[in-house]
């Protein structure tokens, strides 16, 4: 019996309350493998991994941790660590492998199986509808960037929904759309690898309109349902007291904040502190101010740091850029990320006041550190540490009466990290790549106990 000596918390699960929601997040390309099996189409990430320099070590998610066959022992051993709330997304090409037209009865079988296990073990599935792994198929037609997807995407939600709706109730349609159009088709170095303003304007416009019409869709077609969406939020704190600096912060802020939430509550697009957003115009029609808003029930934040902005005259559009935090002599992970669990808080605090937010649930943070497997354990106490750390300050935001009501964990298991590869861990459970062995970190052994 390995006996970890885990720090000390002070809290437990039930100091948030009965109601409150704990789970663990994950995502199809990341976790599933199988990515040919079945009639299952290519994704946009299967392409993106297949061209060499693309990702860390040229890596790819072909196998990723097998949940696809794993599945089984993997629920069952978040039923054992009393984990009660599974999210986990639909592969769009698993489910229809041209993006549109046939069905593929494998695919939908393959999420009626993992479903139907949530529940026979006490599991409730939250599901995500898209969580960046684009039919390859629908980008060989412009993919975001083409007004089109909005009919292929409403199609694609109501498949799910007449599939699973019955046993699933809990939906979020979109996962950060802001990383996968800024990323995706802005930067190119996330799937499908496009670059610059021609394709990122249109598909930040398509895609604030799809967050709304899946919102619909869902709601029409499932009884009782929970819908909501998700975004990828840091705290923005300028680099000095500069109004330079201050305005680059306001402007990164707009950005990464506000452009995805402030349409859907019908504020429009922040284009007071980003001119360029004007030019959105361009890929508007008669009626989408209207079709952008949606009354979700609840928003899921994903917080994992917070960045630092600074004033630069060489940035386009926005003379704003990042500044790194191992350039700030400050704690970070794996990702380069700052360790800072006020960030969390801070996000928390920034959603409650929006009027149009009624319902906040923390969807994604964790945490990659480097995870050395010893003796058959891994003693991941940064990990741990940071995990408490951040739960301190959703309490806090709690105890001052800011709306959060619950926590998911990113992740379960160690899984193929996007363009980082299979280098950042940030699971509760330690994956043997070579093997697909399971071991559960001592993160995983203290979130037991804090659940239990």
């Amino acid at each position: 019996m390995i006996k970890d000596n885990l720090p000390s918390f002070g809290l437990t699960s039930k100091d948030f309350g009965e109601d409150f929601t704990w789970g663990v997040s994950t995502a199809a390309y990341q976790i599933e493998g199988a990515y040919n099996l079945h009639n299952k189409g290519a994704s946009i990430w299967d392409t993106f991994t297949s061209k060499k320099g693309n990702i860390h070590n040229n890596e790819h998610g072909q196998v990723a941790v097998d949940f696809y066959h794993k599945y089984k022992e993997d629920i069952l051993l978040m039923k054992a660590m009393y984990i009660k709330h599974f999210r986990f997304s639909l592969s769009w090409s698993r489910i229809l492998p041209n993006g549109i037209g046939a069905i593929n009865n494998e695919g939908i079988d393959f999420y009626n199986k993992l479903i139907n296990f949530c529940l026979e073990h006490g599991l409730t599935p939250w599901v995500t509808l898209y969580h960046w792994d684009l039919p390859e198929a629908l980008q060989q037609k412009g993919g975001w960037a083409n007004r089109e997807i909005i009919d292929w995407f409403k199609a694609y939600v109501s498949i799910c929904c007449k599939a699973f709706g019955d046993r699933v109730k809990n939906w979020m349609v979109l996962n950060e759309p802001m990383v996968f159009t800024g990323a995706g088709y802005y930067l190119g170095v996330h799937a499908p690898g496009k670059k610059g303003l021609k394709q990122f304007l249109p598909a930040v416009h398509h895609a604030v309109l799809c967050q709304a019409e899946g919102g619909r869709i869902v709601r029409s077609l499932v009884a009782n349902a929970n819908v909501g969406t998700t975004f990828s939020c840091s705290q923005i704190t300028p680099y000095s007291s500069k109004p330079k600096d201050i305005l680059a912060a306001s402007k990164a802020d707009a950005l990464l904040n506000r452009l995805f939430i402030e349409p859907s509550l019908g504020m429009g697009y922040p284009t007071e502190n980003v001119s360029v957003l004007k030019q959105i115009e361009k890929y508007s029609k008669p009626g989408d101010v209207e079709n952008s808003i949606f009354e979700f029930d609840f928003i899921g934040i994903q917080n994992y740091t917070r960045e630092v902005v600074k004033h630069n005259y060489f940035i386009p559009y926005i003379q704003a850029r990042i500044v790194k935090a191992s350039k700030r002599a400050v704690k970070t992970t794996l990702m380069d990320w700052e360790v800072y669990p006020p960030s969390i808080y801070n996000m928390i605090k920034k959603f409650n006041a929006y009027k149009g937010v009624h319902k906040i649930l923390i969807t994604e943070n964790g945490a990659a550190f480097t995870d050395t497997l010893l003796n058959n354990s891994v003693h991941d106490v940064d990990r741990l540490q940071y995990l408490q750390n951040y739960l301190q300050q959703v309490k806090k935001a709690q105890n001052e009466g800011l709306k959060v009501d619950g926590y998911f964990v990113w992740t379960f298991t160690d899984n193929f990290e996007w363009a980082e590869g299979y280098k950042p861990r940030f699971g509760l459970v330690y994956v043997d790549f070579k093997t697909q062995k399971r071991i559960l970190k001592s993160s995983g052994r203290w979130f037991k106990k804090f659940l239990s």
